[in-house]
């Protein structure tokens, strides 16, 4: 081999080497902020649940919800980030996400069907767990 070839070898190496990184930082930025959005997001909802309980209330009874349900899915909803952020084991984590993507699919429709055009908080919720969830796995394969 000669010296071009074993320098274009070398810099190419480091030019994936430095990309790889680059990328992979990238894909962190995107799941803290799509992670931290989604939890402010929950955390809002969840404060809804218990703070104005009155007005929730009025919400889930025309979506046909019984109001029982009000306190146990704002505790739901705070521990679905919680695992997220916190808690180490990937079944517990895949749970969550579980969780939520059905809670979101269900605010849609529960949102398109009584027409109150309510429903775009769910379509961001989704897109947001969604890349949370697709750059965590990214992040956690590596």
């Amino acid at each position: 081999m000669d010296i071009f070839s074993l320098v274009n070898k070398f810099i190419f190496r480091k030019f994936a080497q430095d990309l790889e990184i680059f990328k992979m930082k990238t894909t962190k930025i995107i799941y803290y902020i799509a992670t931290a959005l989604l939890t402010l997001l929950m955390l809002f909802s969840a404060g809804m649940y218990f703070f104005n309980h009155a007005e929730v209330a009025e919400m889930f009874t025309a979506f046909g919800y019984p109001t029982y349900i009000i306190y146990p899915y704002a505790i739901a909803k705070i521990l679905g980030i919680v695992a997220i952020w916190f808690v180490k084991n990937k079944i517990i984590k895949e749970w969550a996400y579980a969780g939520f993507f059905f809670a979101f699919i269900f605010a849609f429709f529960a949102h398109f069907m009584i027409g109150d055009g309510e429903q775009a908080g769910a379509i961001l919720a989704m897109v947001l767990l969604i890349t949370s969830y697709i750059t965590a796995k990214k992040i956690n394969n590596v």
